[in-house]
């Protein structure tokens, strides 16, 4: 019984741990993976149950280590599932965010890359424009009074500092484009970053969208949000 419940709570942990690298490196759709999660949560619970028979029945047979090991590998199956699903229903199924939403920056050198992309490269529109601005209505365009030259190097900076990858920096538009690679699923999501000169002042809008999936969980704005704390902390200096 021992060994049972112990091997029962490590494929619920394999089933929540592996569907992200799996999809990343191209093993299994998506899903697939996300199937994975969800059986993860059935096969921790199984654990538990079983662990719980194993109190009351096979007491004898306990150990403080595999107890606890069951416990922990059984929490994390049921746990990160469960939280990845109370972000989905605490964000708006969008995956395309902007700080200006009737004229939305336009990815130029990205175009291309997003080629295979299930998401099109165009903006979403406005059911997508309503929903953002009920979800996140401080997310506005910026106003700076550095040279455009200075917020396009703090840009690239930042991108970099971000570990983003930097596609396009073109000094006469005066956008920038990069992509964000999520560490473990692979996910590749999009970012243009486009610096209007207007006399004193310098307007920077910040889009950023995912190439799969309806919900973002809400990492697109959060990427935006990280983004623009680093190049005011970088013009700050």
């Amino acid at each position: 019984m021992k060994i049972l419940v112990s091997l029962v709570s490590f494929i619920a942990f394999l089933l929540v741990l592996l569907p992200g690298p799996l999809y990343k490196y191209g093993v299994v759709e998506l899903s697939t993976a996300f199937a994975g999660f969800r059986f993860g949560v059935y096969v921790g619970g199984a654990a538990l149950v079983l662990l719980v028979i194993q109190v009351i029945f096979m007491r004898k047979t306990l150990s403080m280590g595999s107890t606890l090991m069951v416990l922990v590998f059984a929490a994390i199956a049921i746990a990160m599932p469960l939280n990845m699903m109370s972000k989905a229903k605490s964000v708006p199924a969008i995956h395309d965010i902007s700080t200006d939403l009737v004229n939305p920056p336009k990815f130029v050198a990205i175009v291309p890359l997003r080629a295979d992309a299930k998401n099109p490269v165009d903006y979403a529109g406005e059911e997508t424009a309503t929903e953002q601005r009920k979800a996140y209505p401080e997310l506005k365009t910026l106003s700076y009074a550095q040279s455009k030259t200075d917020l396009l190097a703090a840009t690239e900076q930042a991108i970099a500092n971000l570990g983003f990858e930097l596609v396009n920096a073109n000094a006469a538009t005066g956008i920038v484009e990069a992509t964000d690679t999520t560490t473990w699923f692979g996910f590749k999501d999009d970012v243009v970053v486009r610096i209007n000169d207007e006399g004193s002042q310098r307007f920077v809008d910040i889009r950023s969208k995912s190439r799969v999936g309806r919900s973002d969980l809400g990492k697109n704005a959060e990427r935006i949000h990280s983004l623009i704390d680093e190049i005011n902390t970088l013009l700050d200096k």
